[in-house]
């Protein structure tokens, strides 16, 4: 049921990272679950996590390996989340990195382990470690869309991006995968995005682009409020490219930074586009609010409410519950009569009640749509925000009513 989301795109290959893909039949028999994303020596990888406290066990190895060595891989698997294993979780992701160490001749430290699926089961590492070779075997640059499906869980359709351009006359590729169709109100990132590029960031530069560009993109999306304990977005920059590195007074990193931001884009939006159950794609945007932090109050108010969304699912042009929703977000000394909400290009409210010139008509006219944009201007100050999400539909409920079935 994805709303607007076509098919993946060719990807560029990101010389310096290989991609392969196995079948190890860790929950599912027959599909792709294990990835392995192998690096040429003197790639830089940077990420962001999620701030679940329970932290899921191969995000806090994955923090620790990235400040012990230089990572030569990136592990993947799908149908176990190895998240609420206490210390266990930790033994059986080491574990792993130690079976994908000792075949491929690098450290343990030098894996990234990465997990999604099931909460509180056991992490079937016998199924992982025997997976290993098939993965290894099929290294490839050109598998970026078989590895976009081998870490989906929920998702109805793989997600990825890819851009090419042109810095000092030399060639840069960036491309991307991501899954997330529930559990998502990322508080860092999505739940699972991989970022590449061939060209040289240093160190610093590379952290604070994926910090930056997750905040714009990935933790601005949600679907159904919830943060899951597994969120990671990586960024990897193999400096096999003949251009510069880049350097934050490199004079060409806006260009670069914006072909990146819009990898980040396609990427997050798709993962609201594919929300489980979703029929909508909705862009809340909070104008004239006087700081950041009630501008994504109003947002996410609207967002997470089960009223809105579901009067979105039915195209109900209810507009009355929006209202409500944005009276009930908490901004001090709210001026009602000074804001202004517009469904689409249809004003539903101005001076405190509805517009003079708004018809039902109108309303159901925008709501029959697919896409929808819901503007709030709170008449406060001059910041702006910009969230995505979805409907709430009956699929919803019944793909998580029988996730473990």
């Amino acid at each position: 049921m994805a709303v607007g989301l076509g098919p993946l795109p060719d990807f560029y290959p990101v010389a310096g990272l290989r991609l392969g893909v196995a079948r190890a039949g860790i929950r599912k028999p027959g599909r792709r679950d294990l990835v392995l994303m192998a690096l040429d020596e003197g790639a830089r990888v940077a990420g962001i996590f999620t701030r679940n406290r329970f932290c899921a066990a191969p995000v806090l190895v994955t923090r620790d390996h990235l400040g012990q060595a230089a990572p030569r891989f990136l592990m993947i698997n799908t149908g176990n989340a190895n998240a609420g294993n206490g210390e266990q979780g930790r033994v059986d992701a080491e574990a792993c990195c130690s079976a994908l160490a000792e075949l491929s001749g690098v450290t343990a430290q030098q894996v990234l382990p990465f997990s999604t699926g099931v909460i509180g089961e056991p992490l079937p590492v016998e199924k992982i470690r025997n997976g290993l070779p098939e993965a290894l075997d099929s290294l490839s640059e050109t598998r970026w869309a078989e590895a976009a499906e081998g870490i989906m869980t929920t998702d109805t359709l793989p997600k990825g991006a890819t851009r090419r351009l042109e810095i000092d006359g030399q060639p840069v590729h960036i491309s991307g995968i991501s899954k997330g169709a529930g559990m998502i109100r990322p508080n860092m990132a999505t739940m699972l995005g991989f970022i590449a590029t061939d060209i040289a960031i240093e160190p610093a530069l590379l952290q604070a682009l994926v910090s930056e560009l997750g905040e714009q993109s990935f933790n601005r999306i949600t679907i159904d409020g919830d943060t899951s304990t597994n969120d990671c977005c990586m960024l990897v920059a193999t400096g096999k490219s003949q251009a510069p590195e880049l350097t934050a007074d490199s004079p060409h990193l806006p260009a670069f930074r914006e072909a990146l931001r819009d990898i980040f884009m396609t990427l997050a939006h798709a993962i609201v586009r594919d929300g489980e159950g979703a029929t909508k794609f909705i862009t809340i945007r909070v104008e004239t609010a006087a700081n950041q932090q009630e501008a994504l109050d109003v947002a996410y108010t609207l967002a997470h409410s089960p009223l809105v969304k579901t009067a979105l699912f039915a195209s109900d042009p209810n507009w009355g519950r929006i209202l409500a929703a944005v009276g009930r977000a908490g901004v001090p000394d709210l001026d009602l009569t000074g804001i202004e909400i517009d469904l689409g290009d249809v004003a539903l409210v101005r001076n405190g009640g509805r517009a003079a010139d708004y018809t039902e008509a109108r309303g159901q006219a925008i709501m029959d749509q697919s896409d929808i944009g819901i503007r709030i201007a709170l008449g406060r100050g001059d910041v702006s925000e910009t969230v995505w999400t979805c409907d709430l539909s009956h699929d919803y409920v019944t793909i998580n009513a029988e996730y473990r079935t």
